[in-house]
């Protein structure tokens, strides 16, 4: 139930590995630096576990369906959908496909890998205790300055600073056993759950709300800035990316994502992300994540509908979906594993596993390809294209990431981003 990556690879079907692993190296010559750390280096080409390359390839492909509409549209639409654009016929469709069977599931599955990654990677410097814990830190904080970057000067939309300041303090149960690191992070979850609940409830399910409801001036205001030069859209990027990184953070995210966070390192102690279990046991948790999760979330839909979105149901609603994620997204993992054991090498799984090995730089790239697409200093399509376009840009995206990353890897052993996290990570540069 708890082994080690190392004794599973020891095991693992041939069709789940490849020839390097997710801190591997080739034949760099490392020199010694000064701060504590000699010796310490990415680990040396091994057996890579293909079935979390491509659950992370999954998670970057999945997110981008959502994330397009924060790229595309003014923000109070993610939560409710009526407040801009179009909402019947397909417009509508594609809004409550994409609602139900991929928001908050795929980012809870990128949060779930950021886990898997923290124990990997710990694991991989067993042997020095310190220096461990100490290139830890460092590549914690060389990642939330990334996030920084990204965050204000590109999209306020980023998660990377959440993961990073999450990834400063669960780093502490790392070593706890499977069932701990899970009954942890699930208390961690149900903190802004209850919190959440309780609030539609005490507004009233047939009340409006200002936190639900945006005035068509602040609406305008996030259409202007955005249509905008990349100054015009600085303030209001940084002021959202200020409260996502205080207020939001502190009241909701922290908790949610720690716990997220704790369970991708549960689910991988146990197996579950690396083809370890029974077919029996995937089946179980993909047919009960989708029998408990899926009717909660139509629940939502069907109680913003019946209540003609006003604040307290629309709350209601999306705490629901949030809720529902829970068990889809673990569902999602388990089909996601599942298949790769029985279709190894495959286009897709090829495509999946490219993305995923090279999941930092492909987040990224997709934040400036899409602001490129939609903000006023590119094309300045922000709020002026419809849900299927939005769709058609992002199978484009998918593309064009798909094609790019598995080039990239012919040749180079890591993605660019990955490259310069590394090395900044070890004091290597040659």
């Amino acid at each position: 139930m708890t082994s080690t990556a190392a004794e599973r690879a020891q095991d693992t079907p041939p069709q789940t590995t490849a020839t390097e692993s997710s801190e591997s190296t080739s034949t760099e010559t490392r020199q010694d630096p000064p701060d504590g750390t000699a010796g310490a280096g990415p680990t040396e080409p091994d057996e890579r576990i293909v079935s979390l390359d491509v659950l992370r390839g999954v998670a970057i492909f999945g997110i981008l369906i959502i994330n397009v509409q924060s790229f595309s549209m003014p923000s109070p639409v993610r939560m409710n959908p009526t407040q801009y654009g179009e909402f019947a016929g397909v417009e509508l469709l594609i809004w409550l496909a994409s609602h139900v069977l991929v928001e908050q599931k795929f980012i809870a599955l990128f949060s779930i890998m950021f886990g898997a990654g923290i124990v990997l990677f710990l694991e991989s410097k067993t042997n020095q205790p310190y220096s461990g814990y100490l290139l830890y830190y460092r590549r914690i904080l060389l990642l939330l300055g990334i996030g920084l970057a990204h965050a204000y000067l590109l999209w306020d939309g980023d998660i990377l600073v959440i993961y990073a300041l999450c990834g400063l303090w669960v780093v502490i149960f790392w070593r706890a056993p499977p069932r701990q690191l899970f009954a942890i992070g699930t208390a961690l979850i149900a903190v802004p759950t209850a919190l959440t609940l309780s609030a539609a409830f005490n507004i009233g399910l047939t009340e409006t709300h200002d936190g639900w409801v945006a005035s068509e001036a602040a609406i305008q205001a996030e259409l202007d800035a955005y249509r905008g030069s990349w100054s015009d859209g600085f303030a209001e990027r940084a002021e959202a990316a200020w409260n996502a990184h205080t207020t939001s953070f502190i009241a909701d995210s922290g908790w949610r994502y720690s716990g997220f966070v704790l369970w991708g390192m549960a689910f991988y102690k146990s197996g579950l992300l690396t083809t370890d279990w029974s077919n029996r046991s995937y089946l179980m948790v993909i047919l009960g994540g989708w029998a408990v999760g899926f009717p909660l979330i139509l629940a939502g839909v069907w109680t913003a509908f019946a209540y003609d979105w006003s604040g307290g149901a629309g709350i209601l609603s999306w705490e629901l979906n949030n809720i529902g994620a829970l068990f889809v997204a673990p569902a999602y993992a388990s089909l996601v594993v599942v298949l790769c054991a029985r279709s190894a090498g495959g286009m897709i799984q090829t495509a999946c596993a490219a993305v995923g090995r090279t999941a930092l730089s492909n987040y990224l790239f997709q934040t400036v390809v899409a602001t490129t697409i939609f903000y006023g200093y590119g094309l300045g399509l922000f709020g002026h294209v419809t849900r299927v376009e939005q769709l058609a840009i992002v199978g484009a995206i998918w593309v064009v990431q798909a094609a790019l990353s598995v080039l990239w890897l012919k040749r180079f052993e890591y993605g660019p981003v990955e490259w310069l996290w590394r090395r900044a990570t070890y004091g290597n540069w040659r």
